[in-house]
C-alpha cells in the first residue's frame, strides 16, 4: 500500500486568495464600473476561491461617489476627495487595520490588487503635492500598504502586472508554494516532516536563488538548534523571500542540468543528445520551459527516479494553468 501523502501535498488543498471587487466584475468604482479582468474570472477562477475586498465601498463612499487620490508625503500619503478635498485617511488607515486582520484569520494564500488605485495600488499610484504640480508615480495605496506591511510574506501582485508571463509564473508559484507552507505549520509538523518539504522544494528554491538554497540548506541542517516554531518562523520566513527572486533561464537551465544527473547515465547516446539539445533550445529561447520539464518527466517515470520524481519543481502548480508555456 502506497504511503499516505503529507497534508502538504494533498491535491485539494483549498485556495483563497483576495482581490480587487472590481476585478471580478463588480460595479464598485467611483463611476458604478468595474475593471473585470477575463484571465482572473476565467482561467484563475477555476483553481482559486476569491475573497473580494472593496476599500472603498467597505468605508462606506458608496457608489457613485467623489474620486480620490493620494496627496503629500509618499511615505504618510493623505487620501483625498480630488473635489471636495475631503480627507479619507484615518477612515482608511483604521479600516484597512481592522479588514487586514479579518482577512489574515481567513487563511488567504495570495492577493491580486488593482493597479494604480489610490487604496489598492501596490506601486506607482498617483502622488499630489500639496503645493501643486504634476503628479509622481511613488505612491501606494493605503489599503494595500497596510496588507504588505501586516503580511509580509503573502503573495501581491497588480492585475496589471499578471499580463507579463515571468511575473504570472512567480506570483502563482508562490501562491501555491505559501498554501503548502501553511498546511504544513497546520499539521503540526514534526522535524522530519519539515526535511521531508525542504527535500521537495529544493529544485523550486534553487531556479529561483541558489544563494538562498544554500542558506536555508544550513538552516535545515540546524533544525534541532533552538525551539521548533520559532525555527519554523525563521524558516518561513527564509523561504518565501528565496521565491520573491525572479527564476530565470539560466537558473532554470543550471536546475535542468542537475536533474538530468540522476538518469543521464542510463540514457542511451540518442536520448541523451535529445534531452540536451532541448535543454539547449530552451537556454537559447527557442521552446518554452514546459518542453524539457516534460521530457524529463518521462525519463522520470520511465526510470521511477523517487528523489526526482518528488520535487515541486517538476509540478510547482497545475498543468492546466500553462504557466510554463509561456516563459
Amino acid at each position: 500500500m502506497a504511503a499516505a501523502l503529507p497534508t502538504w501535498r494533498a491535491p485539494d488543498l483549498p485556495i483563497r486568495v483576495g482581490i480587487s471587487s472590481c476585478l471580478l466584475g463588480e460595479e464598485v468604482r467611483y463611476d458604478g464600473g468595474h475593471q473585470k479582468d477575463p484571465y482572473i474570472t476565467g482561467v484563475l477562477a477555476r483553481h482559486f476561491t476569491w475573497v473580494p475586498v472593496c476599500p472603498e465601498m467597505e468605508v462606506g463612499m458608496g457608489v457613485p461617489r467623489e474620486p480620490i487620490r493620494l496627496v503629500g508625503d509618499p511615505e504618510a500619503p493623505r487620501l483625498r476627495g480630488v473635489t471636495s478635498g475631503t480627507d479619507h485617511t484615518l477612515r482608511m488607515n483604521e479600516f484597512a487595520r481592522r479588514r487586514v486582520q479579518e482577512l489574515e484569520r481567513r487563511a488567504l494564500s495570495g492577493y491580486v490588487l488593482k493597479r494604480a488605485s489610490p487604496s489598492c495600488g501596490m506601486e506607482r499610484v498617483r502622488l499630489h503635492r500639496d503645493e501643486g504640480g504634476p503628479p509622481a508615480r511613488t505612491g501606494v495605496g493605503l489599503f494595500a500598504r497596510a496588507l504588505m506591511d501586516a503580511l509580509p510574506l503573502l503573495p501581491v501582485e497588480e492585475e496589471g502586472r499578471l499580463n507579463d508571463a515571468r511575473r504570472r509564473d512567480n506570483f502563482i508559484t508562490r501562491v501555491f508554494a505559501y498554501r503548502r507552507l501553511t498546511a504544513l505549520r497546520g499539521m503540526p509538523p514534526r522535524p522530519g516532516d519539515v526535511v521531508a518539504f525542504h527535500t521537495a522544494h529544493k529544485y523550486l528554491l534553487l531556479a529561483h536563488s541558489p544563494a538562498a538554497y544554500a542558506r536555508l540548506g544550513r538552516l535545515v541542517a540546524a533544525i534541532k538548534s533552538e525551539p521548533l516554531a520559532s525555527w519554523l518562523d525563521r524558516y518561513a520566513d527564509a523561504f518565501m523571500r528565496a521565491l520573491q527572486v525572479a527564476a530565470t533561464p539560466r537558473k532554470h537551465v543550471n536546475v535542468l542540468r542537475h536533474i538530468m544527473g540522476f538518469f543521464k547515465s542510463r540514457l542511451v547516446a540518442a536520448e541523451k543528445r535529445e534531452l540536451q539539445g532541448v535543454i539547449d533550445d530552451y537556454a537559447g529561447g527557442v521552446v518554452p520551459l514546459i518542453v524539457p520539464i516534460t521530457l524529463i518527466n518521462h525519463y522520470v517515470a520511465r526510470f521511477d527516479t523517487a528523489y526526482v520524481r518528488d520535487q515541486i519543481y517538476l509540478h510547482p502548480h497545475p498543468k492546466e494553468l500553462m504557466l510554463r508555456n509561456h516563459v
